[in-house]
This record gives structure tokens, sequence and C-alpha cells, in this order.
């Protein structure tokens, strides 16, 4: 079924008064953030089917969390100012929000210039980009507290932010929870009371932690049965045995454990080539 996307960074659109997207056109100082704070928030059905752009299909994923990604990033402004985005919502070029293309809308996702070690928390509630390799397209607003604005691009790594019921937050595939206070994110222990001094001996006393398992995320769904063909299928075939973990009602194909990055990332490369595009490594506590 084809899905019609309202808004789209890239998608093709005559609705637009502006051919070419720019910049704004007037001196507007320093922007004033509103701040992003990453909620729990419902995943709209309408945005999760599968859509058409340009020709080629795309399937927005289930679930995203421990998804990391690096890449090239740009950014829309004026073209799109005051339109909806594929999420319904009005695009305001000022506001740090950004478009993906098969991310949860809406999603929360740290984004770090890899040149300048700024990063961002921006809320993914639009589609694209469909030109080019680029992984993500920021607004104008978002790109400048990133630092590209006046370059066009930038290499970047989006981490997604998966935030509980409680309000904790996880980064990525980190395993340390998070809290959002003041504007930034801390880690739950940064978060609380100091520590005496005895505890901290006690602390740094204590065994070190027990090390991550690494695997590769193949796919996530609420249809158990369905997802467990596919398990038993994918391991046959790569040679690697699985995992199906359930997480909040949503079960997770997962690869492994396995020994090295590299394995990991050769699987990766075979499994794109049989249509798994959205593969990705994620650490585990064993």
């Amino acid at each position: 079924m084809l899905l019609l996307l309202s808004g789209c960074s890239s998608a093709p659109e005559s609705r637009y008064a502006i051919t070419q997207d720019t910049a704004p056109s007037f001196d507007y100082g320093e922007i004033v953030y509103d701040a992003i704070i990453p909620t729990l928030e419902p995943h709209n059905t309408w945005t999760s089917r599968p859509y058409y752009v340009f020709g080629e299909k795309y399937y927005p994923m289930a679930s995203a969390i421990g998804f990391e990604e690096t890449g090239g990033a740009s950014w829309y402004g004026l073209k799109f100012h005051g339109h909806k985005t594929a999420n319904g919502e009005i695009f305001d070029m000022f506001a740090l929000t950004a478009a993906h293309k098969t991310l949860p809308l809406p999603s929360f996702v740290r984004v770090t210039n890899v040149k300048n070690g700024k990063s961002a928390i921006v809320r993914v509630n639009d589609r694209g980009p469909f030109h080019g390799t680029r992984i993500i397209d920021l607004s104008y607003g978002a790109a400048k507290k990133l630092g590209y604005h006046k370059y066009g691009v930038a290499d970047v790594k989006m981490e997604v932010l998966d935030v509980n019921e409680a309000g904790e937050i996880r980064i990525g595939s980190s395993p340390q929870l998070y809290v959002f206070e003041n504007g930034e994110l801390l880690a739950k222990r940064s978060a609380q009371k100091k520590l005496s001094e005895k505890t901290l001996l006690a602390q740094n006393s204590a065994p070190q932690p027990i090390p991550q398992s690494l695997f590769v995320q193949v796919m996530a769904m609420e249809n158990g049965d369905k997802i467990r063909e596919f398990a038993s299928s994918l391991s046959s075939l790569l040679q690697v045995p699985n995992v199906v973990p359930k997480i909040a009602n949503i079960y997770r194909l997962q690869l492994g454990p396995l020994e090295t990055e590299q394995k990991a990332q050769n699987i990766i490369q075979e499994l794109k080539k049989i249509g798994f595009e959205q593969a990705f490594t994620i650490q585990v506590m064993p």
C-alpha cells in the first residue's frame, strides 16, 4: 500500500512557494531554543506503515531501542517552514527537530557533530532525507547549534534516546541510565545526592562491571511466532545463535552473542544483501 507523506524534508512536493531551500533571509540574532525534553511518547500508527518515495519502498522500524548510526547530515529551513511534517505537526526551522527515513515517529535522538563534538537532542517528527546517502536531516536551528549551518552537510553520530515510564533514559546501545535535568542528560548516579566518603571508598574496591555481550539486532515486532520463524531461518543461514527477548511487549530478534565487532559487521553486510537493511549492533549485559 502506498502511504502518501504529508511532510518529508526531501520528498517531491509542489505545494512549496520556494523551489530551492535556503537559510532565513533576515537577521534573527541568536536563536533561543525551546528545550527538547525526552519523554515517553506513543508512536503514530499512520507513520509506521511502509511507504514509497522516488520508487523506493521504506519500512519504518517497530522499535529503535539501542539504535545508533554514523553518517552524513544536512539541514532544511525556509522552504519547509510553516508546512506540515510527516507526523502532522507544523515544521519550525528554529526548533530542534529532524527527519529520518525509518525511525518511529516521534523519536528523540542525540546528534553529535563528529568534527567539533557539539551535540543536540532533537525530536524526529518528519521523513527524509531521500537524496544521496545522508542518514538524517536536521532543522536549520539544530544545524546551527551543531555548527554546520554554513556548510550544508556534516558527519554526525546519532543515538536514539529510549525513555521508560520512570523517565529514565538510555542513549543508543549504552546500558547506563540517565535522567534529564536542567536541560542536560545526567548519568543517574550523578543526579543523586553526593555519596559519602565511606561509600566512595567501598565503590573503589568493588569488583569491575561484568562485560557486555555483542549482538546484531535484526528486527522487532509484536508477533512472537513470526519473529521466531525469522530467527530460526537466519541462524541456520548465517550459522550464528539467536535470542528473542521480549521487552515492553515487543519481541526483538538478536543474533549472537558474537566474539568481535568485525564478526558483527560481517553479519550486518550479509543481512543487507537479503533485505534486512535496518540491522545494527547492540551491547547486552549477560
